[in-house]
């Protein structure tokens, strides 16, 4: 597209590169480029999986990741288009630009200390419920005067709420402690933990907010960060609402040099232990001989072998398209039945002038009709032509402090909302930019529709605008190998939570899950998950694992 375009690309993302810089992570894979057999095989380079490959790797592992994208880093890659770049998944991260804290201390361990980070403004997220916006500052006292000066009446309320997400907090690591403990006995003790933890562990988030107030303007506040579990309040899990909003009192933070950086700092360490990371490497199927798993046959038809096979590619796409089917009665046995989590839609735009030219800071906004989310999301669901339930939008190129060294004089915008491969459903199984001019056609009127909202926000932007990009469920379907473009993997429901068998073992000896389904969702639910699969793959010699990530002293 040229400099002065002003239009939505009829591409997919990901189908064009910028030539001013490469971003792509990882080693092209070839026939005769990998080892015939590795200790670890890891499917698939999302932040789950290169940190369970890393940690591996620390303890000693010979590993080898395998990525079917052209780079590697999963929701953590950077997309380029058009002279631009944007995220795809890392609009911000909480905790990790303090030292003291265990996400900054992972990060540091699998990456040896080559990820840095900037902190974001203040004032992290703006939720905005129609005409009314309202601030969450960063800071526990600073979160609650914010609010307090918005709903003097309910300041216990308010004070209540916060003390039991630091309640909530302080019990995670015991709650999920079975992850890192042989499956059958996991089983039980997830069996037991409704003996253990208050009832709210397993309640919905509306639930539990009706017993500080039934002031529902609040409640839609408070619950306005809800898009980054996907489930609105009658639905989503307390304790991942909770996990979410304690995880962003102290404020954000963002990869310096952009999110590409962070698998640019992991893969490194893989390699210092005679490991790789290849990408353009689809696994095809998980190789069981004798109910074990002994490697991977990839599409091209290469066999590599592993005396232990991990995926990242979660539950229910491991089970359905990776294992043979002799081998999926044992995952039926299973029963799980927790649904999967909402697609999405991305408009990826890119504006002609830079940060202070344009007006633009780092806080996130955070867009609604109204306080109650769960009529807009029923509506939503009823009608593609109902208002939007949620609309998300991150400014990435003002969190990058190194943006204007690589890109000046340009500045890049992300607009999120929920989405469903049903509005898709006549372009399922087409490749991506050769879907046909109705399919362009559409991804035009709702990128039409997302510009105007952000220039209802920002409406300096209305004329410098120089590239935009939709990505629908179909993209994430197609670069993430998922089920339905499904962004959070198995839903945050209180269900999910009561369930005994989602585990990093699983019952194919010697084949393990990581990432966000192991724990939750998100960089550091999916970061977690790769310490928690780390630990269990190295049994006995666990402990190990503990010792790289023994706490720093303040």
């Amino acid at each position: 597209m040229t400099a002065n375009t002003q239009a939505t690309s009829n591409q997919e993302p990901g189908a064009k590169r910028s030539a001013k810089r490469s971003v792509r992570t990882g080693k092209r894979y070839r026939t005769g480029r990998a080892a015939t057999h590795y200790d670890v095989i890891v499917i698939g380079s999302g932040i789950g999986g290169l940190c369970t490959a890393a940690l591996l790797a620390k303890a000693g592992k010979k590993v080898c990741v395998l990525e079917q994208h052209y780079t590697a880093g999963g929701y953590t890659h950077s997309y380029e288009n058009a002279g631009y770049e944007w995220d795809v998944g890392v609009h911000y991260i909480g905790e990790v630009h303090k030292r003291w804290s265990i996400l900054r201390r992972i990060f540091d361990v699998i990456s040896d200390g080559n990820i840095k980070w900037a902190a974001m403004n203040k004032c992290y997220d703006r939720i905005i419920l129609g005409d009314e916006t309202f601030n969450f500052v960063a800071g526990k006292d600073n979160f609650i005067s914010g609010l307090v000066q918005h709903f003097p009446d309910e300041e216990k309320a308010i004070r209540d709420y916060v003390a039991l997400l630091q309640a909530v907090s302080s019990k995670v690591p015991l709650f999920f402690a079975g992850q890192a403990l042989p499956f059958g006995i996991a089983k039980l003790y997830n069996r037991l933990r409704p003996r253990f933890f208050p009832a709210y562990f397993f309640q919905t988030t509306r639930q539990v907010l009706e017993t500080f107030t039934r002031n529902e303007k609040l409640i839609g506040v408070l619950t306005g960060q809800w898009g980054d579990y996907g489930l609105p309040p009658c639905e989503s899990s307390f304790l991942m609402h909770a996990m979410v909003a304690k995880h962003y009192l102290a404020g954000a933070a963002y990869p310096v040099g952009g999110s590409w950086a962070i698998a640019q700092g992991i893969i490194p360490v893989i390699q210092a232990a005679g490991g790789e990371v290849f990408t353009y490497a689809g696994v095809e199927q998980v190789l069981v001989t004798n109910g074990q798993a002994v490697g991977v046959r990839l599409n091209n038809g290469d066999e590599i072998l592993a005396s232990q096979v991990v995926s990242n590619t979660g539950y229910w796409p491991t089970v359905n398209k990776l294992l043979p089917e002799a081998a999926k009665p044992k995952f039926a046995a299973d029963k799980m039945t927790i649904p999967l989590s909402s697609a999405h839609l991305c408009l990826y735009a890119g504006f002609k002038g830079d940060a202070k030219a344009l007006g633009l800071d780092s806080t996130n906004l955070w867009i609604y009709p109204n306080a109650d989310h769960d009529t807009n999301v029923k509506k939503a669901k009823a009608s593609n032509n109902s208002e939007f339930p949620l609309i998300y939008i991150s400014f990435p190129s003002t969190k990058d402090p190194k943006w204007d060294e690589n890109y000046p004089n340009k500045s890049t915008v992300e607009i999120v909302t929920t989405g469903s491969l049903d509005q898709f459903m006549a372009w399922t199984g087409t490749q991506w930019s050769k879907r046909g001019d109705n399919y362009d056609a559409l991804k035009q009127e709702i990128s039409e529709r997302l510009l105007e909202i952000l220039y209802q926000h920002r409406p300096q932007l209305r004329d410098a605008l120089d590239f935009s990009e939709l990505s629908t469920p179909l993209s994430t379907q197609w670069f993430q190998w998922n089920e339905v473009g499904e962004i959070y993997g198995l839903d945050h429901t209180p269900a999910r939570f009561k369930q005994t068998k989602l585990h990093p073992q699983t019952p194919i000896k010697n084949l393990y899950l990581t990432g966000s389904d192991v724990v939750t969702a998100g960089v550091g639910g999916a970061l977690m998950g790769g310490v928690m699969a780390a630990t269990r793959m190295l049994g006995w010699q666990g402990y190990k694992i503990g010792r790289l990530l023994k706490p720093r002293s303040r």
